[in-house]
């Protein structure tokens, strides 16, 4: 299958890594620096390309900052049809006044008409992703998956578990149209991007 990633940065990046690894055809892009793209392409065998040939992929993952969301989106084209899993958070001073009482995947769903939009990969910092991945047994942790169309799910929960199958147990799922705020991690010392792990991860509310 064909992984597209608009924003190949901590977090985009760890899924590219992953996903080659499980044998996903991967293309890149949207870098502040070129040539880091293309370092990350050449050591995952995968594809620097522009946001328009990442969003022609079969599933698409959209893991850029929130103020450059639109621009990504722009350069992409149209996302409809396409599964699309959102990384994003909504953090900045006045963001959450600007969602109009919208949660921030409905928000984006309503940015990419047409897509199957789903929503994973950003309830955990991306060092703490990265170092979780090789996980084995009661210290694994929950990857969350939002998202209202259950075929979309599907596909990105293989997405998640083979790139990862030690780390993560099979996702908890729930419509994003109902999908409420997730406990912050902690900020003190050593302990940002912490997780719970199976038996005591917290729940969405919906």
């Amino acid at each position: 299958m064909k992984l597209g990633i608009i924003g190949a940065g901590h977090i985009g990046g760890n899924i590219g890594r992953l996903a080659a690894l499980a044998g996903y055809d991967v293309t890149v892009s949207f870098a502040r620096d070129r040539a880091n793209l293309t370092a990350l392409a050449t050591e995952i065998g995968g594809t620097a390309g522009e946001s328009a040939e990442a969003a022609a992929a079969d599933l698409v993952v959209l893991s850029v900052p929130w103020g450059v969301i639109d621009e990504a989106l722009a350069q992409a084209g149209s996302l409809a049809g396409r599964i699309v899993i959102d990384t994003t958070n909504q953090f900045g001073r006045g963001v959450a006044a600007s969602l109009n009482g919208r949660t921030a995947a409905r928000y984006n769903a309503d940015r990419m008409p047409g897509a199957a939009y789903t929503k994973c990969f950003n309830t955990l910092t991306a060092g703490f992703q990265a170092a979780a991945a090789t996980r084995t047994g009661d210290a694994r942790v929950v990857r969350w998956i939002a998202g209202g169309d259950s075929p979309a799910k599907t596909i990105v929960a293989e997405l998640v578990t083979p790139s990862e199958p030690r780390a993560w147990p099979p996702p908890d799922t729930f419509r994003q149209l109902r999908t409420g705020c997730l406990p912050a991690p902690p900020h003190h010392a050593g302990s940002r991007g912490r997780a719970r792990g199976p038996a005591s991860a917290g729940s969405a509310r919906g």
